[in-house]
């Protein structure tokens, strides 16, 4: 199925044409056409033409409006104010171009590929491997997610890359405990559950921590363990794997219940750097990137200092041999640059490791890995808060566990869920109550622009009213249900017929979403999407509170409603598909 053109895109091209026409040194001139509250669209492009043009921007307004095709797709446009212009289409190019994006049998919605797709390497859902995944992994797996399915809709070539923590000097306390203790990670069963692993986990950890506290002996043992495991030795590493492996028991258990993809394949631990840590510093030495500086091998910056006034640098080798983070982040950026063949490279990060990132990218610009055709970009995201604006702690003072919020949210949404259905059974509640308790969650998260904090609070995510992914869901719903009842009456595009303004609002908006698509996917904005889709619903609402779709007046009315209703059920479903939001056929 070919792309179908949006109506905001037909009208750009005939401004566009009738603008060159008219002042041929405007041939790449941007129109600037947005949607208006006076007309569908207004365009205010002209008045900075005319300035440079030297000309009346009225005078040229009005020069433009004479050669404008009028016709199949513009209804009338007219001249307002100082040069802008008024643009109204026509009621059969809204339903034409629908009944278009209807037919495309792919799902698509007659969605176009990007034109130039390119590899993006996306580094995001980064746990550490032997801790309890809390509050603060939420952001990054779930903005992660949802701009990988953005991407791959719009046609780019993805690689995921989770960077688990799985290296360190903590790994030689734990892998000793475990040799002094052979069997604490023994399974008695085959099947274990992502619960029972974190446990196990956790248990040995607390263990391990209070003899490496209190026995010089275990520490000295320890200490010397690390130097093992970074030796390579293969007794050590067999342990060390131990660990990884039961950590991922929990880690999948974790995002499935996130509802989330995540394969082995895609993690890539710290560790999986190993081997190139001494050929990236090499590298960087050889070049003069980075220098020696009482023993350990720096990188220098012009514009980053200390309080103190001093140059801080990037420390990419400690004096004792050992390598810290920036070691294995640039080398992962040959990695992904070189073996990967990445064009874009882009890290869901805290925003409190900003400074670390801009150090790293500058140093791989410095060393020739990064340039004009291969970019780093860190999405940078805020702090997830308390209801009291707070970062968000228990009642102990202590990180809250992310199983036990999204447990939480799920119980608030089952109840919601109970509470208005009618016809579900106990299997299909618990089943809803999943999809709409994670869809709060996530919604929640992605209707915030990324870099901004935002509040945790379930009473507002569940809540069937305002911007919420339950409205959305619930809308989706709504649709389905009239579709069913419609029985035999099938859902069909009658372009003769004349719209109300509900209609026109709701057509005219379901048929931005390719391009709303495109943007959200350029600025890597999921925010932008829920925003879009948050107003289809709102337009919706307004639809079916103003337009009876199976007691329309005659039988034309009643297929083109329908048609309507389920175009926009369509783009909700699809557009929550690429939030990693699930749309329930029944609520």
């Amino acid at each position: 199925m070919a792309s179908v053109t949006s109506l905001s895109d037909s009208v750009e091209q005939r401004l566009a044409s009738a603008l060159s026409a008219t002042l041929p040194e405007a041939a790449d001139a941007d129109p600037l056409l947005r949607r208006s509250d006076r007309a569908d669209f207004q365009a205010n492009g002209i008045l900075a033409l005319a300035k440079k043009a030297k000309a009346n921007p009225r005078e040229l307004a009005a020069q433009v409006v004479a050669g404008v095709e009028s016709g199949d797709v513009i209804k009338d446009i007219e001249v307002s104010g100082p040069g802008f212009l008024n643009i109204t289409v026509s009621d059969r190019a809204i339903t034409s171009n629908l009944a278009a994006r209807y037919a495309d049998d792919t799902g698509r919605l007659g969605v176009p590929h990007a034109a130039n797709p390119g590899t993006t390497v996306i580094d995001y859902a980064q746990p550490n491997v032997a801790k309890e995944m809390h509050v603060g992994h939420l952001r990054s797996a779930v903005i992660g997610d949802a701009v990988v399915q953005l991407l791959e809709f719009t046609g780019e070539n993805v690689v995921r890359r989770h960077h688990i923590g799985d290296w360190g000097t903590q790994f030689g306390m734990l892998i000793q405990y475990l040799e002094e203790h052979p069997h604490e990670l023994d399974h008695k069963d085959t099947q274990v559950s992502g619960e029972e692993a974190m446990s196990n986990l956790d248990r040995l950890y607390k263990a391990a921590r209070r003899l490496f506290d209190s026995d010089e002996e275990f520490k000295t043992r320890a200490r010397r363990r690390v130097v093992d495991l970074q030796a390579g030795d293969p007794k050590t590493l067999a342990m060390w794997q131990k660990f990884v492996d039961e950590s991922k028991i929990y880690f999948f258990s974790v995002f499935e219940k996130l509802d989330m993809e995540i394969l082995d394949s895609d993690i890539v631990g710290e560790s999986g750097y190993n081997d190139m840590l001494a050929e990236t510093c090499r590298l960087l030495e050889e070049s003069g990137v980075a220098v020696r500086s009482e023993g350990a091998l720096c990188v220098f910056f012009d514009d980053i200092k200390g309080p103190d006034g001093n140059p801080v640098p990037l420390i990419v080798q400690k004096s004792d041999g050992g390598y810290g983070y920036a070691a294995t982040d640039l080398s992962a950026i040959r990695d992904r640059v070189f073996n990967l063949k990445a064009n874009t490279l882009l890290y869901v990060v805290d925003a409190r490791q900003a400074l670390h990132f801009r150090m790293v990218f500058e140093t791989a610009h410095r060393a020739g890995w990064l340039n004009e055709d291969v970019k780093a970009q860190q999405l940078a995201f805020g702090t997830v808060l308390g209801k009291d604006g707070k970062p968000f702690k228990t009642r102990e003072g202590e990180t809250v566990r992310l199983v036990d919020l999204l447990d939480e949210a799920i119980e608030r949404a089952s109840a919601v869920v109970r509470e208005k259905a009618q016809d579900l059974s106990e299997r299909e509640i618990a089943e809803r109550g999943g999809q709409v308790g994670i869809g709060a969650v996530k919604y929640a998260d992605l209707s915030t622009s990324a870099i901004r904090d935002y509040k945790f609070d379930l009473d507002q995510m569940v809540s069937l009213n305002g911007d919420t992914s339950v409205y959305l869901q619930y809308a989706y719903a709504r649709i389905q249900s009239i579709l069913r009842k419609a029985g035999e009456v099938r859902p069909a595009a009658h372009p003769e017929l004349e719209l109300t303004e509900a209609e026109r609002a709701l057509g005219l908006h379901a048929d931005a979403f390719a391009e709303t698509v495109r943007e959200a996917a350029t600025e890597y904005a999921p925010h932008k999407l829920a925003a879009y889709l948050y107003q289809l619903a709102s337009h919706y609402t307004s639809f079916y509170d103003k337009c009876p779709v199976l007691k329309a007046e005659t039988p034309q009315l009643v297929e083109n409603r329908l048609f309507l209703c389920d175009v926009t059920a369509r783009t909700l479903h699809q557009g929550m598909a690429l939030l990693g939001i699930r749309t329930p056929e029944k609520l």
